[in-house]
């Protein structure tokens, strides 16, 4: 994740909360992001690199990528604010997990309809399928939160 990219992202949150946008919304979206360019940088560094094993970097690979956008969260004080809570955990560390799990949701039912079927039922699938999955759990959480909230 580059410097520029976590950057976009805390102003993204920023921006999210001028706009009003719950931050288990944006959360839930960060992770997808978090997600989708750990998986883009696993893919090049095995074609920049493709004497080494990258199984035996794809933790790190994940661990860094959330590191890299989490603590600068944690840094400004986006994570940890008292009340912004869900079900006791902290909106963003909840939200991002939830977007990450519903992305590789998402990556999985693509793969597992490809197999299935053998075929592509639409063009673009490999990429609705993961953001369909990341729609529906903010609407999904959208009323959750206002519900509770």
């Amino acid at each position: 994740m580059c410097p520029v990219c976590t950057v976009t992202v805390v102003a993204g949150l920023g921006i999210s909360r001028l706009l009003g946008i719950d931050d288990l919304i944006t959360s839930i979206w960060i992770g997808g992001f978090i997600l989708s360019f750990t998986f883009v940088m696993l893919a090049w560094m095995s074609k920049k690199w493709p004497k080494i094993n990258i199984n035996n970097w794809k933790l790190a690979v994940f661990a860094l990528m959330y590191a890299l956008v989490l603590v600068p969260l944690k840094w400004n004080g986006s994570i940890g604010i008292p009340g912004n809570r869900l079900w006791g955990i902290d909106k963003i560390l909840f939200g991002t997990l939830v977007g990450s799990v519903v992305f590789l949701i998402g990556i999985w039912a693509d793969k597992y309809q490809r197999t299935k079927f053998k075929k592509i039922f639409f063009p673009y699938q490999k990429v609705v399928f993961p953001v369909l999955g990341l729609i529906i759990s903010s609407l999904v959480f959208y009323f959750v939160t206002r519900r509770n909230g």
